[in-house]
């Protein structure tokens, strides 16, 4: 007996994440990738492309307005990080699959939430995939850690 394969297809040409069961697709996101554009290089702060896995999934436990700092939940009081790309909502921590994106761990590429809801849509971000953080909350439900991710031009 042959289980569903749950994956996710990210089109930044399209600014668009699509959550598919095989083949069907059973949820779609606005998101926002770089606005640096497609690399692979260390530092670049631009998303990656081609195949993934979700290697972590950090945060179900959190409320969705919760900001992160190395992957740790901020407390209420605690100032936030010198950033204007904050973490927010939930992290699913992207483990590169092919040679040349193998570095994505490494470099923290993550679909996460955003204060930044107002930009999804449009490439601004620093190489993760943005969501808005009531999309990338319902989204960590339906996905399990080595889920295959797909980003494409």
């Amino acid at each position: 007996m042959q289980t569903s394969q749950t994956s996710i297809h990210i089109s930044i040409r399209d600014q668009r994440l699509t959550l598919k069961k095989d083949d069907t697709p059973i949820r779609d996101y606005p998101v926002s990738t770089s606005r640096f554009g497609i690399g692979t290089d260390e530092g670049s702060m631009k998303t990656p492309t081609g195949r993934f896995r979700i290697g972590e999934k950090i945060g179900g436990e959190m409320p969705s307005d919760t900001v992160f700092r190395a992957r740790v939940a901020l407390k209420p009081g605690d100032p936030l990080p010198p950033t204007e790309d904050l973490v927010m909502s939930r992290i699913l921590w992207l483990d590169g699959l092919d040679e040349d994106n193998a570095n994505t761990r490494d470099r923290f590429i993550y679909i996460h939430g955003t204060k930044h809801e107002d930009k999804i849509g449009i490439p601004d971000s620093h190489g993760c995939v943005r969501m808005r953080n009531g999309d990338v909350a319902e989204l960590f439900k339906l996905v399990d850690e080595g889920t295959h991710v797909i980003i494409e031009e």
